[in-house]
Formats: structure tokens, sequence, C-alpha cells
């Protein structure tokens, strides 16, 4: 495994590549994708660049690979950017030409499904950026939520640390992408107690691995881009966070325990873990429902450290992945985590 490095940054002005790698849902929702191309240009000075397939649903894999190619290839693009996620992204891996994307290093932003990417990326010797999807966080209705559009300006445009800090209110529940009234309304939030913080005795520094939790078990499943040699994780911080397709507490614990049975997680002395989407719209759970399912979700996961890295410090709620407002946590980038200070500062 090659230690990441930082690729450069883009600068306002600067041209970056929209790429769909997971999913072409801009072609059926343009509403989201073009509030957060207008949001790209308008706020952040920069020039979104699409490809064939940003808005094609059904695109191949090899199709994808070769934007994926194409917009790391290109000396004019300055970084990567996903639309969104999706489910598929496993299958474009293998198409990918690790010396291409290593000799023209770009910062790629993204989650969920893009997570095959990321560790792909951690492989490949680049930093990339675990959030900041177009129609996900840029297309946010009315604005974007002030932690993330900081966030985000900092992890584009800046190098260096930033204090990562939890967010007074937060939303999980959505509404319908297809109808214009969903872009003329705030979403709905609800306060935050701040984060959950498990033996908070210790200081842990490391670059970062993980990303969406049941992405990893298909990554694992599929013996794709884990490396053999565990110790390459030793002393990282692992990030964590689950998708709107909600698992259960269950299914959360078997994941981290067959992490746990091939010595994975004993190599993280620290855990960040996102604050659980608890809401979709196959499962539109209320306020009892939505505490009750993030409490057992913690419990799980307790559960499993317990057994398999009962020294781990963790760190519970934090606003990244499937959240709002979302924190960009760097992918092979420095992590420290401060147990006694409760700080949670992150190298951009």
């Amino acid at each position: 495994m090659t230690e990441p490095a930082y690729p450069p940054k883009p600068r306002p002005g600067d041209r970056i590549a929209v790429l769909s790698p997971s999913s072409g849902l801009p072609g059926l929702l343009p509403l989201p994708y073009e509030l957060g191309l207008s949001r790209l240009r308008n706020d952040f000075g920069l020039e979104p660049v699409e490809y064939p397939t940003t808005r094609k649903m059904g695109s191949t894999p090899q199709e994808r690979a070769d934007d994926i190619h194409a917009a790391f290839a290109d000396p004019d693009i300055k970084a990567v950017v996903a639309s969104i996620g999706g489910d598929d992204q496993i299958t474009v891996l293998p198409l990918l030409d690790r010396e291409l994307i290593l000799a023209n290093p770009k910062p790629f932003f993204g989650f969920s499904d893009n997570t095959a990417l990321h560790c792909y990326l951690w492989n490949t010797g680049i930093v990339s950026y675990h959030g900041g999807s177009v129609m996900c966080e840029f297309g946010r209705p009315v604005a974007m939520a002030p932690l993330t559009a900081d966030s985000l300006r900092a992890a584009l445009f800046t190098s260096g640390p930033y204090e990562l800090r939890p967010a007074e209110r937060f939303g999980v529940i959505n509404r319908d992408w297809a109808d214009p009234a969903t872009f003329e309304a705030e979403p709905e939030t609800e306060a935050g107690d701040g984060w959950i913080w498990h033996r908070p005795e210790t200081v842990v520094e490391g670059r970062s691995w993980g990303g969406n939790l049941e992405i990893l078990s298909w990554l694992l499943m599929a013996d794709r881009e884990i490396p053999a040699e565990l110790s390459a994780y030793d002393g990282g911080v692992l990030v964590l966070e689950t998708s709107e397709e909600l698992p259960s507490a269950q299914e959360v614990f078997r994941i981290l325990r067959n992490m746990g049975e091939r010595g994975l997680l004993r190599r993280f002395p620290a855990l960040l873990m996102g604050r659980p989407k608890t809401w979709s719209f196959a499962e539109p759970q209320d306020e009892k429902e939505r505490e009750r399912y993030a409490g057992e979700q913690r419990e799980s996961v307790l559960r499993a450290l317990s057994t398999y890295a009962p020294e781990t410090m963790a760190v519970f709620d934090v606003d990244l992945g499937h959240t709002d407002p979302q924190l960009i946590v760097p992918y092979g980038g420095t992590v420290r985590v401060d147990g006694p200070g409760r700080r949670i500062t992150v190298t951009y």
C-alpha cells in the first residue's frame, strides 16, 4: 500500500469534474442536481464539467470508468465531485487504470457508494474527501447548511487543520426531489445533543479509513481493495456511517463482528461513528422509532468493540455521512481525536 498524499487543491475559477460513478440520478431528478451545479458556480466560483454518464441512468461500468479516467487525465480539471451515490460502484473498480490516476492525483469528493472509490484511492496513494455530493449537499433546498458549506469550502480550497464541531440542529427526513415545492422550504431539523464519547481517555492521531458500512461489507466480501497486510491500518482512525437503507442493529453488529474476526477492528485505536440515518421513504419512522433505532445501533457497535477492540475510543453521532449538516472528513488524511479535550480535528 502506498502512503496516501494530499493532491493539489482547486482555486476559484477552476474547472472541476462532476461524475456519476454509481448512479446517473441527475438524469431522473434534475432539480437538486441543477441547484447543486448553480451553487458550485455562484457560491464556490468553480466551473463544473459534465461527462457522458453524469446524467445517464443504466450506464455500464466501463462507461463510468472511462469518465473517471477522462476526468483524472485532463490537466484542466482540478477536482472530481460525485453527483450522488448508488449501489454498484464495486463493478467499476477492476476497470480503473491505477497508474493513470496516480500520475494525475486530484481531490475526489463523495460518500455512500463512493466509499468504493475512496478505498481505491487510499490504496493508490491519494487522499480523498468523504462527503460533499452535488445533489445532496450542494443541492440542499433553500440554502446549504452552514456547517456543511464551511467544511466543504475548507476541504476544497485550503490545506491544514480544521476542527469539526457538532451540529446544534440536524435533519434526517427527506422530501420528494421531483416536487418543486421541496425546494421552497428549509428541510426539517431537530435539536442535537452533541457527540457521545466512549473511552475518551486518550488522544489518537492517525490516517482515516472506512466510509459507508454497507459498502465496506461488500468490498470485504469481494476481497476488493482490502490490503492483504492488515498492518497498513495500524494506528488509524476508523470512520463509519450507515445509509438510508437503515440496516438493523443486528446487521451492523454482524458486519462489525466479521471485521473483528478478520482482525480489522483492533487495528484502529479510534472510531468516529456517523450520526445514523433513521428515516427513509420506505421506513418513515416517527421520533420515538428514530431514537430507538439510533440507540440500538450504538449498542451494537459498542458490543462489537467490547469483544474485538476493547481499548478503542469511539465517538458517536458525528455529523458525517447520510445526515444534514454533513462534515467533510479526509479519507486517508490525518484525523486527531482528542478524548480528554472532546475535540476532533481533521487535516484538509
